[in-house]
């Protein structure tokens, strides 16, 4: 029997009735045709996959009681940050979804010197909240219980000023560096990679990197479309240093 997984932004408690979340209830009931009776799994963020069972479908609201909840094990125990340079139209999406199934603990959309893509503050927001949708729906399908952190999409010198000293690996994918994968040693902190966008990364962008202590990072003679990139190195360093292995 399939495991229907969805993602509830709320408190879950074994033994509670809850109405499903307009969107959670419609989904499971006008799309995956779930009725009264049917089982079904729940999760919130908080690392632990609660088992269901729907009581009631109504016109307006979808009832479900809780009745066991289990903590699960399978977030990689590589801390990965994507840095990306926001890409166009539909590339965006694609990448945030691949990144949340490959276990990355955190997405920054970045505004760089070779961006094209511009968003203003209403625009933004509206972003944020569709890539947020798009990695809940990424964990329901992968099997994760906790949800990548997806920043708003801001400049690189914002987030490069705002960098915590934590002993992260800072990495940033150029075609002319030396440094690959394999070579590389993480501590208990994980890396932080940053992907260009469509263009690639600019001159000004490295040399702000480089000050930040970033260190370039090659995937091979070929050079990658940015929807690409971030997803192969991630793939990348989770089998040589992740749980891939």
């Amino acid at each position: 029997m399939r495991n229907i997984r969805l993602h509830v932004a709320q408190p879950l408690v074994e033994g509670a009735e809850i109405p499903l979340p307009a969107q959670a209830g419609e989904h499971a009931t006008r799309v995956l045709r779930l009725v009264a009776g049917d089982p079904l799994s729940l999760f919130n963020g908080d690392g632990c996959e609660y088992l269901a069972v729907i009581l009631a479908v109504g016109k307006r609201e979808v009832v479900v009681r809780v009745q066991g909840r289990r903590v699960l094990h399978n977030e990689s125990p590589l801390s990965l940050t994507l840095a990306q340079g926001v890409a166009r139209g539909e590339k965006m999406d694609m990448i945030v979804q691949k990144a949340t199934e490959l276990g990355v603990v955190r997405i920054v959309p970045l505004l760089t010197e070779r961006s094209e893509v511009k968003l203003d503050a209403a625009r933004a927001g509206k972003r944020l909240a569709h890539w947020q949708a798009v990695a809940a729906s990424a964990c329901e399908q992968s099997g994760r219980a906790r949800l990548p952190e997806i920043l708003p999409a801001l400049p690189l010198s914002a987030w490069l000023a705002d960098l915590a000293d934590d002993g992260a690996l800072r990495l940033a994918l150029l075609p002319e560096a030396t440094n690959s994968p394999r070579e590389l040693r993480f501590g208990a902190a994980g890396g932080l990679l940053v992907i260009g966008p469509e263009g690639g990364i600019g001159d000004r962008d490295i040399d702000a990197l480089t000050a930040a202590g970033f260190s370039g990072l090659r995937l091979g003679p070929r050079i990658l479309r940015t929807e690409t990139a971030g997803l192969a190195a991630l793939a990348a360093l989770q089998a040589m240093h992740g749980d891939f292995r």
